[in-house]
């Protein structure tokens, strides 16, 4: 039995783009190209976890795993601790929590997450790359992550901040964040005990609670580009390079 559970936490409330699961990239949901994604590393069971009926149906539809969570949830790795807790899979040592919506996110590179995590023993574990466009450093809805040192090919480094807002013009060891967490169980059950801290709040980072209650978050270099869809430019922007190379 694998050690990893993949969870998926996935809603239709999305302020900025309500919806935005079930929009369709060369006729299949935004979320189902992400379980695709999930399911093809062949690491372990792959789970979505909502609380609509929606998206629920469309996943079992396709044959995969679905599991209903309450509406009351701030974020989305409180979500993922309460499906895997329904779930009832106590011999699960990690579980990745994958963001339903970066359909571009390539398979290898959670593949290379989970090796390292789980090579190194590590509680908390998320992925950046470098920017690609100066645009991108200034999109707030682009966050960003600040390591104590450069990201190199299966090394990992400590994040020292995460962030909306660039107002410094010193970029170094600043990287685009991508929407994976890889957690130990023990340190996910920790994490979702916490109080949500001012910082997370202000800056509507959950990661910001780790930080801020001083449990590490370690980042690996992912080697491919993938953004998340936030906003209905973030949709067509991605929905156009899908459509373009037939993914």
């Amino acid at each position: 039995m694998s050690k990893t559970l993949i969870i998926i936490p996935s809603r239709l409330s999305a302020s900025r783009l309500p919806g935005k699961p079930l929009l369709k990239i060369n006729g299949i949901p935004l979320i189902l190209h992400v379980v695709n994604k999930a399911v093809s590393t062949e690491i372990g069971r792959v789970v979505v976890a909502t609380e609509d009926s929606e998206i629920f149906d469309v996943i079992k539809k396709s044959g995969n795993e679905a599991v209903m969570t309450g509406s009351y949830h701030k974020t989305g790795t409180d979500r993922i601790y309460e499906a895997y807790k329904k779930l009832k899979l106590d011999k699960t040592k990690y579980i990745i929590n994958l963001q339903g919506d970066e359909p571009l996110i390539d398979p290898n590179d959670i593949i290379n997450l989970n090796n390292l995590i789980i090579k190194n023993n590590l509680d908390i574990g998320t992925m950046a790359i470098k920017f690609k466009k100066k645009i991108f450093i200034e999109n707030e809805n682009v966050v960003k992550v600040i390591t104590n040192e450069g990201l190199k090919k299966n090394k990992i480094s400590i994040a020292n901040n995460f962030l909306r807002h660039v107002y410094s013009k010193n970029t170094k060891n600043l990287y685009q964040h991508m929407g994976i967490y890889q957690f130990k169980v023990s340190t996910l059950e920790k994490f979702v005990k916490l109080p949500q801290s001012v910082n997370e709040k202000k800056n509507k980072l959950e990661q910001l609670r780790a930080l801020d209650n001083n449990i590490n978050i370690n980042v690996a270099l992912a080697e491919t580009n993938s953004m998340g869809v936030d906003t209905k430019e973030d949709f067509l922007a991605i929905k156009k390079i899908m459509e373009y190379n037939k993914l």
